[in-house]
């Protein structure tokens, strides 16, 4: 199932934070003071702050596709500078994406750390805080399907929200995993309640908690061995796992209990994230075919290889995998990817699979538009265009950077096939050309956004000279769609691509959208293969039409 082009070894739905790094000689108690020192030394001092990519899942996913797993993160985000900053960190990444961005604001943390390596986090929750079972139910039920395991935590996403995609999961037939980073009273106050709490717990097939959150779980029990043990009892989880430092990784499943060595770092520079490492690569261990306890060996090399550093998400892939591979001692994995990310340190498991993402996301993203659109606002715009015409107007299209190759390619296809169209250049309207059109003519307007401010100056002088307005656009609300007699819905939630920035999904979305409108009004006015071919005196689709 998971060598299928479309599923997704792991999703993950969690925290994704932008983590603001601090050095202190020690982590202060309360009404104390201190000063802040260079977060690094060398090559060059970095000054008090420095801003890493983070969050407990995402951490997670970053260091599993690290060694080519196929990924996805779901969940809510807000669209603003640092939800961009991290939606490209997971592009290049190569983690697929299923986000509303809705989101009040995306989540922060401020990072405190010691002379020893170990930290204090300060969270700001935001946008993942704000995601609701009913949003991940009606969202991302499909996203989740698509998956053969599911990874997420207990840390900033409300419990409930977190049982909501557990169960989900389930009944896709996902195993899963939980995380339980915080204490278990911290997560009752702030995320949900105790009965939620052991609900999340209890669906998780393989569950990490902190030693902290075990032993508040079990105040009664002190040794580690026997805390794995009654966490799996109490909760019927098929495994369980645990990290403590330099001692390496604890684990339980049908076998007993026993620990995993830990690795050797050179040097503890910061201990934050190291967790989310060793689980990201005890899940791609196991994606990758290896037993439970090489598995956790991946994953100790991945946290020893994380504590040598500061920040916690693996940015610089391929030094990061090369300083895994140095320090893992364990069985090859059988997986071709091993060989390939070893010795090529590429992260690309197939050719052009960056190409292959952006064909993915663009083929859902036309699929879900298909989906939103009942052709009711397709034949609005076909009748302003038809009551145009009949009075002896025409019609025009318009949009400026790249919406302005896709009016070029409207006109072109709506004038081939019945309706004579012109391209209308934006922003000479304003000095000029608004004169190509007349009161009563009708103006095509693109813009992804709707907000695009060239545009929207164009399309106040349209209509301030009495042409109308069809809006094709994403911005359903937006100024463009406000100020257009018809609005046509072209909207998507991803673009594809590295950046997920350049213009893809949408160009296409656009294209079609136009194709459809032509399409209608091809068919009302009943076009037929003499007056197609009439159009076409030369090329292919001439002779074709032609039936030469």
């Amino acid at each position: 199932m998971a060598g299928e082009t479309n599923r997704l070894e792991l999703v993950g739905i969690g925290s994704m934070v932008l983590d603001r790094m601090h050095r202190t000689r020690r982590v202060l108690a309360a009404n104390e003071k201190g000063l802040l020192d260079a977060v690094e030394e060398s090559p060059e001092p970095s000054g008090p702050v420095k801003t890493c990519i983070g969050g407990v899942l995402l951490n997670q996913l970053g260091w599993a596709s690290l060694f080519g797993l196929r990924a996805g993160l779901f969940g809510r985000q807000a669209d603003d500078e640092t939800g961009r900053i991290l939606r490209a960190a997971m592009k290049r990444c190569g983690i697929e994406t299923h986000l509303d961005l809705t989101g009040s604001a995306s989540s922060l943390a401020e990072i405190f750390i010691d002379a020893e390596g170990e930290r204090a986090i300060y969270m700001a929750a935001g946008a993942t805080a704000e995601t609701t079972p009913e949003h991940v139910r009606s969202d991302h039920a499909e996203f989740i399907a698509r998956g053969d395991r599911l990874t997420t935590e207990v840390s900033q996403l409300p419990l409930d929200s977190t049982l909501a995609a557990l169960q989900l999961a389930h009944e896709s037939g996902l195993s899963t995993v939980v995380d339980l980073d915080i204490l278990p009273s911290d997560a009752v106050a702030g995320l949900g309640d105790r009965e939620t709490l052991d609900a999340v717990l209890g669906e998780a097939d393989l569950l990490k908690p902190t030693a902290l959150a075990a032993r508040e779980l079990f105040s009664e029990i002190d040794a580690l061995d026997d805390l794995v043990v009654a966490l799996r009892d109490r909760y019927g989880s098929e495994t369980v796992v645990m990290t403590d430092g330099a001692r390496g990784s604890l684990l339980c499943d049908d076998s007993g209990t026993r620990w995993i060595p830990a690795y050797r770092a050179s040097s503890v520079v910061d201990s934050t994230g190291a967790g989310d490492a060793f689980l990201g690569g005890l899940l791609a261990g196991e994606a990758l075919g290896l037993a439970l306890d090489e598995a956790a060996k991946l994953g100790n090399a991945c946290g020893a290889a994380c504590v040598e550093r500061v920040g916690a998400f693996p940015d610089d892939a391929k030094a990061l995998r090369a300083r895994v591979v140095e320090l893992y001692d364990g069985v090859t994995p059988g997986d071709d990817r091993w060989r390939t990310l070893t010795e090529t340190g590429t992260t690309e498991e197939v050719p052009g699979a960056a190409g292959r993402r952006v064909l993915d996301v663009a083929s859902r993203e036309l699929a879900a538009l298909a989906e939103r659109h009942d052709g009711v606002s397709i034949q609005a715009a076909a009748e302003l265009i038809e009551a145009a015409e009949a009075t002896g107007n025409r019609v025009h299209v318009t949009g400026v950077g790249k919406p302005e190759h896709v009016a070029h390619y409207a006109a072109s296809l709506l004038a081939s096939t019945g309706t004579p169209t012109t391209f209308l250049h934006a922003t000479e309207s304003l000095h000029g050309s608004l004169g190509q059109i007349v009161p009563g003519d009708v103006v095509i307007a693109i813009s992804n956004s709707g907000t695009t401010s060239e545009c929207l100056l164009a399309v106040e002088a349209i209509r301030g000279y009495g042409g109308r307005v069809i809006a094709v656009t994403g911005g359903l609300t937006s100024p463009l769609a406000e100020a257009a007699d018809v609005t046509l819905d072209a909207g998507v939630k991803e673009e594809g691509g590295p950046l997920g920035l350049a213009p893809r999904a949408s160009v296409a979305a656009e294209i079609l959208v136009l194709a459809a409108l032509g399409a209608v009004l091809q068919d009302r006015r009943g076009l037929d293969r003499e007056e197609y071919a009439a159009r076409h005196p030369a090329g292919a689709l001439g002779k074709q039409a032609r039936g030469s």
